[in-house]
């Protein structure tokens, strides 16, 4: 019984927030600074969510990544360094491509390695397109190749948010451990240095909260997302909109720095949205959900990522790119540009934040093209 229902909004959305809230306080912890505020949101979520406090799956989830991600973006974007971000690019790109192969010859290994129920070839087509764009592919991916039983689309869903959330805590732990690090291109020091705190900083004026700078960057960054989405359709760009964002909020940054890049607090309030987003995805990862109906599913999605993961990894190693390109490319992937740039904000990687985006973004582009492809060369 869930104490919590989907239907019960204010208090979802108080549980969300109060999540967030305990992984911004932990993280002036030592204990929560090594493990990283959006590690300690998203346990914080699952173990309520498992605990039957909070349903699995609720409208609540979806607004937030609808709205609040693509709201938070521009304001992490207004101070963006276009030329540092141009040289990021290319290298997580290059991550990103091998995270690509790497989850197709993950799909591949499941397809012959993993015995579930129905057409495995169906289940290998969406499995690698949402594992190379991310979630938002499932669906499109399902329909392509005809996966039409909403049993087993309602326990993809479920395996694959369960699967979702423990590599986002994987991708999240790794990453602190200098041992590991070192093991790569050691990224420039600076990158490094306040990666394991988000501290909302006082933006006061006197003894009050500068209320004008932070309203304005609200209002900037919903002009920003009203534009993109109402572009986006005339474009062709089907789902696209958060592309365009990302390119108008840079255009913006690089324009008129002064302006943009002054507005108070935009940074903060970015990522206090994007600590919503983990507190979301800690939600949806609910154990019971996936023994009962797809513990096959989660066998196969958890297979396919883990060679994706090796792949990403020893590959990365071998062209000499930095922790941070491999693991924002391979979130990228995995959960799509929303997650990739929450990661990147959270471990105050202010370069990587356009690199997650676009990677992110080009994933969703061509996932399902790659997938159904993949699919019917196995059939």
């Amino acid at each position: 019984m869930i104490f919590i229902t989907g239907e019960q909004t204010w208090a979802l959305w108080t549980v969300l927030l109060a999540a967030a809230a305990f992984g911004l306080w932990a993280e002036r912890t030592a204990w929560g600074a090594r493990l990283s505020g959006a590690v300690v949101t998203i346990l914080a979520a699952f173990g309520l969510s498992n605990a039957g406090v909070i349903p699995a799956t609720a409208e609540v989830y979806q607004t937030v990544w609808t709205y609040l991600v693509p709201f938070a973006i521009p304001l992490l974007l207004f101070k963006a360094d276009l030329r540092r971000i141009l040289r990021e690019t290319s290298l997580t790109f290059v991550a990103f491509v091998l995270g690509t192969m790497g989850t197709v010859a993950g799909a591949v290994a499941a397809y012959y390695l993993i015995s579930v129920d129905g057409e495995p070839w169906r289940l290998a087509a969406v499995f690698s397109a949402t594992y190379i764009g991310g979630p938002l592919n499932f669906t499109a991916a399902a329909r392509a190749v005809g996966l039409t039983s909403n049993d087993v689309i309602a326990a993809g869903v479920a395996a694959g948010n369960l699967v979702l959330a423990t590599y986002l805590l994987v991708l999240f732990t790794l990453t602190p451990w200098r041992g590991i690090r070192q093991k790569f291109n050691e990224p420039l020091k600076d990158r490094w240095g306040r990666t394991d705190m988000i501290v909302l900083r006082e933006h006061v004026k006197g003894n009050s909260i500068h209320l004008p700078g932070i309203t304005t960057a609200l209002a900037v960054s919903a002009g920003i997302c009203a534009t993109g989405v109402i572009v986006a359709p005339w474009l062709g760009f089907d789902g696209g909109a958060i592309l365009l964002i990302t390119v108008i909020s840079v255009l913006l940054a690089t324009l008129m720095p002064g302006r943009i890049g002054s507005l108070s607090a935009a940074e903060d309030v970015g990522m206090l949205l994007m600590q919503i987003l983990f507190a979301a995805i800690g939600a949806s990862a609910n154990v019971a959900l996936v023994l009962k109906v797809g513990p096959g599913l989660f066998a196969f999605a958890a297979l396919t990522l883990a060679i994706h993961f090796v792949f990403i990894l020893v590959g990365g190693k071998l062209l000499r790119l930095s922790l941070p390109q491999i693991v924002i490319a391979s979130n990228a992937n995995i959960g799509g540009p929303g997650t990739a740039a929450a990661m990147a904000a959270s471990r105050r990687w202010r370069d990587m934040i356009i690199p997650a985006v676009l990677c992110g973004a080009l994933g969703y582009v061509v996932a399902t093209f790659i997938g159904v492809s993949l699919g019917s060369w196995l059939r």
